[in-house]
């Protein structure tokens, strides 16, 4: 079951370990983590769902519109620690967590679908970087995607 951490933000940014810094406005901060055993389309039910989530005010001011109503943009994230086990002890486990090179293909293959609904940019995978955010709201929500 992939892990999906979605942030409503007013900014975000994510810096990359050689400074390049990638930057988006009004729109959605997005953390994903695959697990062991994700089936190869999660990355599309991923895409379909941010995409379409209904978390920005309409007129109403209810949570109706989504981040392409809004005309909004999206920060992608790898984050293997999405996948961490806590149950036991307090040492996050990651055993559950997809291979290196199946998460990175799945991740790509994300940001390639969600760019194709919405303006998105991207964390490098398997890389430290610092991400910046100015939540709004906070309006915060886990996903979390079957096949």
């Amino acid at each position: 079951m992939a892990v999906v951490l979605v942030q409503r933000v007013s900014e975000a940014a994510v810096i990359l370990p050689d400074g390049e810094r990638r930057s988006i406005g009004r729109g959605l901060l997005v953390f994903v983590g695959f697990q062991r055993g994700d089936p190869e389309h999660v990355p599309e039910k991923i895409a379909r769902k941010v995409a379409h989530l209904r978390v920005f005010e309409d007129a109403d001011g209810k949570m109706n519109l989504s981040v392409r109503d809004v005309g909004g943009e999206v920060l992608l994230i790898p984050n293997f620690t999405l996948a961490g086990d806590t149950r036991k002890g307090n040492r996050p486990s990651f055993g559950g967590a997809e291979s290196p090179d199946v998460a990175r293909r799945m991740f790509l293959n994300l940001y390639g679908l969600l760019a194709e609904m919405v303006k998105t940019k991207r964390g490098e995978f398997g890389s430290h970087m610092r991400i910046f955010s100015i939540n709004d709201g906070p309006v915060n929500l886990i996903l979390k995607i079957t096949g």
